[in-house]
Parts: C-alpha cells; sequence; structure tokens
C-alpha cells in the first residue's frame, strides 16, 4: 500500500511541474507577445513573468488537470488566468490579435520539443517519466487551445478573419464555451468521448512530426 501510494506520489510531481510551466509559458507568451504589438495592458499587471502564481486559476490549473490525471482520462487540459488583452491598443489589431492568440500555443509546441529533447537525447536528464509528461502535456494543451471554441485561442483566430458582424455573433458563444467542452467531454465516442477523439489524432500527427524531425 506504502509502494503504491509512493509511486503514485511519484507520478504526480512529475505530472505536476511540467503541467505548470506549460500554462505559465503559455499565459506568459500572450502577454509579451501583447506587448510587442503595442498593448502594455497584461505588462503592467505582471503577467510577462514565469511566476506560476501570478497566472494560476484553482479551477482551471490545479483541480480539473489533477483530477483528469487522478481519473486517468486519458488525455488532459486545463487553463490559467486569461491574460488581459486590449486589442484597441494593438497597432494592427485583426492582424496582432491573430500573433496574440497564437503565442500561446506556439509556446506549448516550443516546450513540448525541449521535453523531447531532454527525453531522448540527455543520457543522465534523469526525469524520463517528467519529460514524457511535458511533451504529451503541452501537445494536449496546444491541440486543445486551437479548438475553435469561444473563448480559446483558436477562436480568436477565427474572430480576426472573419467580418465585423460575423465576429459579434461568433463571439455570443463565448458564455457557452465551457459547457461546450464538458459536452465534448462527456459525449461518448468510440472507446472514449467526442473531445478525446479530436485532439488525440491531432496529437499524435504532431509527436509524429517532431520524431521525424529529431
Amino acid at each position: 500500500m506504502s509502494g503504491n501510494l509512493t509511486n503514485i506520489l511519484t507520478h504526480f510531481v512529475m505530472f505536476i511541474i511540467p503541467m505548470l510551466f506549460a500554462i505559465t509559458l503559455h499565459e506568459a507568451a500572450h502577454a509579451y507577445i501583447a506587448k510587442l504589438c503595442g498593448d502594455q495592458t497584461a505588462y503592467l499587471m505582471g503577467r510577462v513573468t514565469f511566476n506560476p502564481i501570478k497566472h494560476i486559476d484553482p479551477l482551471g490549473t490545479i483541480i480539473l488537470p489533477v483530477v483528469m490525471f487522478l481519473l486517468q482520462t486519458g488525455f488532459l487540459f486545463g487553463w490559467a488566468k486569461p491574460v488581459p488583452i486590449n486589442f484597441n491598443n494593438l497597432k494592427k489589431p485583426r492582424q496582432d490579435m491573430i500573433l496574440v492568440a497564437i503565442a500561446g500555443p506556439f509556446a506549448n509546441f516550443a516546450m513540448a520539443i525541449i521535453w523531447f529533447i531532454l527525453w531522448k537525447f540527455v543520457p543522465n536528464f534523469g526525469f524520463n517519466q517528467m519529460a514524457q509528461y511535458g511533451v504529451a502535456l503541452n501537445l494536449m494543451l496546444m491541440v486543445f487551445n486551437l479548438l475553435p471554441i469561444p473563448p480559446l485561442d483558436g477562436s480568436r483566430v477565427i474572430s480576426a478573419l472573419l467580418p465585423y458582424k460575423a465576429t459579434l455573433q461568433y463571439n455570443r458563444l463565448e458564455r457557452w464555451g465551457f459547457l461546450i467542452v464538458l459536452l465534448l467531454l462527456f459525449i461518448p465516442f468510440g472507446n472514449s468521448n467526442l473531445l478525446a477523439s479530436i485532439l488525440i489524432p491531432v496529437i499524435n500527427k504532431l509527436l509524429l512530426l517532431i520524431q521525424f524531425i529529431f
């Protein structure tokens, strides 16, 4: 019993560290690119930082990922406190909105590559399980956040590409965004659920791409 508990705690620590890094750098990337594009709102609030305390949302950063980990759902996702962006301050609002939106997922992809390199090419790294979690978590967060469901990052890209009136209609879905995600999570599909069936094939393709490159 004691050995089993120790094993669970070890895996939990190996999981929570890359999870905090993944979500923290994701949000810091949004804030940093927004600053470069002319909006200093997040920067002045201290969100261009690697300090996870500045970004943690108790439900999205801790409770939900931990519950999904313990329940062994087969995939994980989460979120941090949204980075405040004043799009009116951006130099080129529509173009810059896309850059700000994809900055977070791009940061996750970069971190997935770093964890992969540590996993595969650093023999004495000593934390292979943590590195594997780091790869999987970052790819999961990248793909999840690119879903076109407001207020996820993918929806910001769609908003920037749509005509103004269509954007207003589309953004009204934001109030239902969390509910839509929950429905996708609980609708059975195949051997899992609809959300997993959408995310996992894309994640596997990205992993194959990283393996091909390195």
